[in-house]
């Protein structure tokens, strides 16, 4: 990954792999999504309305937010490996990355919605009620009952690779007070265990965007 995002490189070239990982990263996780909802694949083949509004909104939400999520972490991970051995840098990754990820998410899904209620007539055209729509959306896309399941998943390609990173950082750079955190984990392969915890902290992003879209419900209801 590291060839592919670098801080020295073109903003034009960094965009464009970011599009080409975020693309390959979201297909599969729409393949599943369609595979895992009776009926739909079928209404798509069938062409028509379903399938043109199905791909609008790939187009329009789901690859938009995955996009700008990635860039942002790829840009992380690019800032960190130029930091590689200095100081508290991956600490601060693997604190700042699940909570803006969260926010980010919620926030690029609240725009898209308001702009498609405009553009498109989206929610009957009431930006209101787009607005209205994405706690009680978002609540439920970590347990992908929604396409925005297939968008929070398809950000693992960013995901993974700079919490990895960072926390093999972590593992390496421990020592003092906190060497017995190395030693807790001595014989267990350092990159083995990285994407195991990488996959721990993702799961902690998608609890805190859980958590962030339940409170809008909340106040919402309130």
């Amino acid at each position: 990954m590291e060839k592919y995002f670098d801080l020295e490189m073109p903003f034009l070239r960094f965009a464009r792999n970011t599009l080409v990982v975020s693309c390959i990263g979201l297909l599969p996780f729409v393949l599943i999504f369609i595979a895992r909802t009776p009926g739909f694949g079928a209404m798509l083949l069938d062409g028509g309305p379903a399938l043109s509004r199905f791909s609008r909104q790939i187009v329009t939400n789901g690859l938009p937010v995955v996009f700008a999520i990635n860039y942002v972490s790829f840009l992380m991970f690019a800032a960190a490996i130029a930091r590689r051995g200095k100081g508290i840098a991956p600490v601060r990754t693997l604190l700042i990355d699940p909570p803006l990820r969260a926010a980010s998410f919620v926030i690029l899904h609240g725009v898209i919605y308001f702009v498609s209620a405009d553009w498109f007539g989206s929610f009957g055209g009431d930006r209101l009620l787009a607005l209205r729509a994405v706690g009680p959306t978002l609540v439920r896309s970590a347990f992908f009952e929604n396409l925005s399941g297939a968008y929070l998943y398809a950000t693992l390609a960013s995901a993974l690779p700079l919490y990895s990173f960072a926390i093999e950082e972590c593992l390496a750079a421990a020592r003092g007070r906190f060497a017995w955190v190395r030693n807790a984990v001595q014989g267990v392969p350092t990159k083995l265990l990285a994407v195991v915890l990488s996959f721990v902290l993702f799961a902690v992003f998608a609890l805190l965007l859980t958590a962030t879209a339940a409170s809008l419900v909340w106040l919402q209801s309130a």
